[in-house]
């Protein structure tokens, strides 16, 4: 415990557990209905296989790989618009240290990994709105 007596906050007590994965080649027009369906703003992409790293695809890669582009969602796949390899947060690390991960990185959420597993998904949002950080 710090020497505030507040007990040290970590990635897993804030992170989101429920992770969505697709595959590269799903249409950006799917991965749009799914992130409007579930009311997320990113899903994980699956490895190709064990030696491959994972990727993400957020409403900021639609934005820039279909609208901006003018290309139709039907026509672009994750793969072509996805962010990878993508930067993993540590289950055990304290969320004063995401949050600065993530802001020096210029990224609004992470993966959360314990022991090569994925297991979450934590945010910025998450960060101040479950954590009185503020």
């Amino acid at each position: 415990m710090p020497a505030d007596g507040k007990p040290v906050v970590k990635a897993r007590d804030v992170m989101h557990k429920e992770l969505i994965f697709v595959d590269g080649m799903t249409t950006a027009k799917k991965v749009a209905s799914i992130m409007h369906e579930k009311k997320i703003n990113a899903l994980l992409v699956q490895k190709r296989d064990p030696d491959d790293a994972y990727g993400i695809i957020n409403v900021q890669d639609l934005i820039r790989g279909v609208i901006l582009t003018g290309r139709s969602s039907d026509e672009v796949n994750v793969y072509e618009i996805m962010t990878k390899p993508v930067i993993m947060v540590p289950a055990d690390m304290n969320v004063k240290y995401v949050a600065r991960l993530l802001y020096r990185a210029g990224i609004r959420r992470a993966p959360v990994e314990d022991k090569g597993e994925l297991i979450g998904m934590i945010s910025l949002s998450s960060l101040i709105l479950d954590n009185d950080l503020l």
